[in-house]
């Protein structure tokens, strides 16, 4: 058998402090240290009461992405025996987080109320405060067994002085009235992606300084693709346009978009968000006939309106497949949505197909 010999390796030459790898691979780059949440923010002139806020959401997604970590050492994976507002059976890890953010938000004078997926209602803050955060605290949690990403989505929306905050009607408001939002990762590293209305921007959490650091600035999306992500088990559910545009796809050069396509799929709304951010795509979470009474399956305000608001900042686009998801007016808390979400060829061509029929 042949042996190793350490004796002659060569020894190991520990990198300079001063040098990062974010990209490209294998190119060292010189820089100076990276914006942080703070300093960006500052930059952008955004108003400091928003930046604490950001500031303590951040501080709240760490304490989640470090019981993330240690959840299979601490009993913390698994259901709990009640169910949501939702009728859907919860993860340890969804009340746990629920609690975390709850706790850290209201404590801000900033905030005037909050509302949660996993609550019925929403809970009122600081009678003066300045905004409402509706947030869904532990997205895709069903992948926690299997170690696949998770993430918490966030929308911040300006509140105004009359408002009841305990009064569902006070959130009601069309996604285009967002003032921020974002989601954050929990993954092999810990990201927020975020936008306050100037363009779309990824930090990393840095565990040795604890600090969120920017690690992209205005992202933008292809406006073509040929990666698309939906469940195909329910295709049988799907109305005829849905069905025909899917077919389309997968004909490829033989079908008459005349590209071929590849297709993924994560069942972790973050986690497919996250990719067409990175390089591009078309995430889709049609209607269907399982529950025909709702308009889709996601939730308009802890989903559809900050992941639109992220979306098109980076100059993509989010759909219901009939209207601009930011559009839409809820009429009530826990509302849902149909998302064709991604590269606007691609929603573009939804569209269409729904126009036709």
């Amino acid at each position: 058998m042949h042996q190793l010999n350490y004796r002659n390796a060569p020894p190991r030459v520990e990198p300079p402090q001063s040098i990062r790898y974010d990209a490209p691979p294998n190119e060292y780059r010189d820089l100076a240290p990276m914006p942080t949440i703070r300093s960006f923010l500052e930059q952008q002139e955004t108003a400091p009461s928003l930046i604490h806020l950001f500031e303590e959401l951040s501080s709240a997604c760490q304490d989640i992405a470090s019981r993330l970590q240690n959840a299979h050492n601490t009993n913390s994976t698994g259901v709990v025996e009640n169910t949501n507002v939702q009728g859907e059976q919860q993860k340890k890890m969804d009340v746990i987080s629920n609690d975390i953010i709850k706790q850290k938000l209201l404590a801000l004078e900033a905030v005037k109320g909050i509302a949660s997926e996993e609550e019925e209602h929403p809970v009122a803050g600081h009678s003066n405060g300045e905004y409402y955060v509706l947030f869904d605290p532990l997205d895709g949690s069903s992948n926690l067994d299997i170690n696949v990403s998770v993430g918490t989505i966030f929308s911040i929306i300006k509140a105004k002085p009359e408002e009841d905050a305990s009064d569902e009607q006070a959130y009601l408001k069309p996604g285009h009235e967002q003032c921020a939002a974002g989601y954050f990762l929990y993954g092999p590293s810990t990201q927020l992606v975020f936008t306050t209305g100037s363009g779309t921007h990824q930090f990393s959490l840095n565990t040795d300084s604890g600090e969120f650091e920017l690690t992209r600035e205005n992202i933008l999306i292809p406006n073509s693709t040929q990666e698309f992500a939906i469940n195909m088990s329910n295709q049988r559910f799907w109305e005829t346009a849905v069905q025909e545009y899917i077919q389309d796809l997968l004909l490829g050069e033989e079908g008459p978009i005349q590209k071929r396509f590849n297709m993924r799929w994560i069942a972790s709304m973050v986690a497919e968000v996250h990719r067409i951010l990175t390089r591009g795509g078309v995430f889709m979470y049609p209607k269907d006939s399982r529950a025909p009474e709702k308009p889709g399956k996601l939730r308009l305000m802890y989903e559809g309106n900050p992941m639109a608001f992220v979306v098109e900042q980076a100059q993509g686009r989010c759909s219901n497949a009939r209207n601009n998801v930011l559009d839409i007016k809820p009429s009530h808390i826990h509302e849902r949505v149909a998302i064709f979400l991604g590269s606007k060829e691609e929603v573009d061509r939804a569209e269409l197909y729904h126009k036709k029929k």
